[in-house]
């Protein structure tokens, strides 16, 4: 979509990637101030973006636009009738891809306080809008219609950095107008009818509209490229979008109306943030987020991948393919490591690497995939690749046991070792099953990941003890309690519906549950990056206090896998009331204070929304209801839904479980019921 990321606080923008081994780690890019989003309303379809304002004018001020392929095209469009803009009465996203916005106007020589003319705008992210004036008055109007456009041809980049441009001069093109840039990039909007008049000086098209009562009268514009807008290299141009059948049409029917609904949003959200390189176009990821997060393919891309695997699992296949690609090869120590830009962590550590979290996920989803129902030759072709990831994973554990992150003098990250487990024990499952050497070595590797992290990680106390969040090379110990201790408990799923052992035992794993479920990390919408107690609390800081919506949704069913199912509800419930707050387009993250009667989840200026871990995370949150287990190898599956019912009697369809149609059922009693199956498959609850 954006010709590069653009790095937003607490995150990067990801660097050319190195394709020989002992590439150097790329430096965490300064922050920079982005303009407020959280007020607007994104239209997605990418590569075509829209950001307006709930008044429906665009304006040209801040991120306001119509983008394709991370350029802006136009920038300003705003409607005057009779000389005046329409009163704004509600804007609403109709769609991922379209907005609606209703305002209305007084007719000339009316002198009661009822509008008689109304006006709908209707605009899709495809640069395509559509008004409507409609009369309610007893008497003919003749009204002037004149709509002001202009576009600066920005780059996504520029305008979140506040360096547009400036506008562009206009000339009269067919039916409408045009704009064209010094480097040659121009665009032009048409309009349906065409125009009384066009007046390029003032970028304004005008229309005599003739209304008599109860009649409308609309005008349809369409901006587009005249030219190719998108550099070389960027993702997303001229490849058109991805099928919609790489997700399959999930539904929930339940007491609570909410899961139907943030469902429905979460999926339209992932397929509108489906984006496919120019280089190669069937290599299909999501963006990371939009507007700021639509560059190459990232961390963040293949975990939300892996929680849309109960939508199928082309997706992850598309993803993993593209990551693959990437990956650093040679004879090195670094060879099969995939490369990413390093990720701020706060202000007293140092940042972390995205592609070690991309390195050490590739075995686990291609594993999990593989249970879902994953093609086998999909699974021939990318397993080369995980096999390298893993031969990375040894060597860097090494005789310490403990992976470094960025580097080897780097700090030990508690969350970096739960991945790094998880990859080593689902990886010795794939390799087994592969009939591949190098299984047991790598559960080694996971013996002595896990006898290094009770030692070094786990902080004794008079309440049962904690993890701490890092160790340094030089052996001092971060405490910080927060979010990310609830990738501790994702562990990963084996055969016959088993998960992986964890880093930690049991009485290890429920001082953490009680952790996760205390009034410092569940703020009441979601659970806070860093607990509330803590002196450098920040409930904006996207590592340091925000609730971010990805690690609540891994909570919540790491809780549930657990058993540890009253704190895994309060998380859920309070993600969904969160979601209804956002009319069910949760944001990657948003500010974690503390939930009060009457309140609302207070937004973070700088978050992406649509974001494909958020989308993703909602889905994953919800299906922990059910507990959907499957080997679709061994051909079975199995759900353990919460006992606890805390959503009442919920139905899930339109899931996929070995390439075939799946549906379970949850009754109030909290008993499982699988509705719908693949045939052969032995079912189990």
């Amino acid at each position: 979509m954006a010709p590069s990321p653009v790095p937003a606080p607490g995150r990067s923008a990801r660097p050319p990637i190195g394709r020989a081994s002992g590439t150097a780690l790329p430096r965490a890019a300064g922050p920079v101030e982005l303009p407020p989003v959280h007020g607007a309303l994104v239209c997605v379809a990418l590569p075509a973006l829209a950001v307006c304002a709930e008044h429906g004018q665009l304006t040209g001020e801040g991120p306001e636009g119509v983008y394709a392929a991370g350029r802006r095209l136009l920038s300003r469009c705003v409607l005057r009738v009779a000389g005046r803009e329409p009163v704004a009465l509600q804007g609403r996203m109709a769609g991922a891809d379209r907005a609606v916005f209703l305002g209305v106007l007084r007719a000339p020589g009316e002198t009661g306080p009822d509008p008689g003319l109304s006006v709908e705008r209707t605009r899709s992210a495809d640069g395509t809008e559509r008004i409507t004036l409609r009369s309610a008055a007893a008497r003919p109007l003749r009204l002037p219609v004149e709509i002001a456009l202009g576009t600066d041809l920005a780059d996504l980049g520029a305008v979140a950095t506040g360096r547009p441009g400036p506008e562009l001069a206009a000339s009269v093109h067919g039916t409408g107008l045009r704009w064209t840039g010094s480097d040659g990039r121009s665009a032009a909007v048409t309009a349906d009818p065409a125009p009384a008049d066009s007046l390029a000086a003032a970028g304004v098209l005008r229309w005599e509209a003739e209304l008599a009562p109860g009649a409308s009268f609309t005008i349809r514009l369409r901006v587009r490229a005249e030219a190719a807008v998108r550099p070389a290299g960027a993702p997303g141009a001229g490849t058109g979008r991805p099928g919609g059948h790489l997700l399959a049409e999930v539904r929930a029917e339940a007491d609570d109306p909410r899961p139907g609904e943030l469902l429905r949003t979460s999926v339209e959200d992932l397929r509108a943030l489906l984006q496919r390189p120019p280089e190669h176009p069937a290599d299909v990821y999501l963006a990371a987020g939009v507007p700021w997060r639509c560059g190459p393919v990232t961390a963040e891309a293949l975990w939300a991948a892996r929680m849309a695997l109960p939508l199928g699992t082309r997706l992850a296949v598309t993803t993993l393919r593209a990551l693959g690609r990437t990956q650093l090869t040679g004879e090195g120590a670094e060879s099969g490591r995939i490369p990413g830009p390093l990720r701020d962590a706060g202000p007293h550590l140092p940042p972390r690497c995205t592609g070690i979290e991309a390195t050490l996920a590739f075995p686990s989803v291609l594993a999990e995939a593989r249970r879902w129902g994953l093609p086998s030759a999909d699974l021939e072709e990318l397993l080369p690749v995980a096999e390298r990831c893993l031969g990375w994973l040894r060597r860097a554990a090494g005789a310490d046991g403990l992976v470094p992150d960025p580097g080897p003098a780097g700090p030990r990250w508690a969350e970096t070792q739960a991945h790094a487990h998880r990859a080593a024990l689902l990886g010795a499952d794939l390799l087994d099953a592969c009939g591949r050497s190098g299984g047991d070595a790598l559960r080694d590797t996971a013996r002595t990941m896990r006898e290094r992290f009770r030692r070094e990680f786990w902080i004794d106390n008079r309440s049962g003890g904690r993890p701490a969040l890092a160790r340094t090379a030089d052996g001092r110990v971060w405490p910080r309690p927060g979010g990310w201790a609830a990738h501790l408990l994702d562990t990963g799923l084996l055969g016959g519906g088993r998960y992986a052992q964890g880093l930690l035992d049991g009485a290890e794993t429920e001082r953490v549950a009680r952790l996760l479920g205390t009034p410092a990390l569940d703020s009441g919408w979601g659970l806070r990056g860093l607990a509330a107690k803590d002196p450098d609390h920040n409930p904006f800081g996207h590592r340091t206090g925000a609730v971010r919506t990805h690690d609540t949704a891994v909570a919540v069913a790491g809780l549930a896998a657990t058993g540890h199912e009253k704190e895994a509800a309060s998380l859920l419930r309070g993600l969904l009331d969160a979601a209804e707050a956002f009319d069910h387009r949760l944001p990657e993250m948003y500010a974690g204070e503390q939930r009060t009667t009457g309140g609302r989840p207070v937004p973070h200026p700088a978050a992406c929304r649509p974001s494909a871990v958020a989308a993703a995370g909602a889905v994953h949150a919800l299906l922990a209801l059910a507990g959907v287990r499957p080997d679709a190898p061994g051909r079975s599956v199995s759900v353990h839904p919460l006992s606890s019912a805390p959503l009442g009697a919920i139905r899930l369809s339109g899931l996929v479980v070995a390439g075939e149609p799946f549906a379970v059922r949850v009754s109030r009693l909290g008993l499982g019921m699988v509705e719908e199956a693949a045939e052969g498959l032995q079912l189990g609850v």
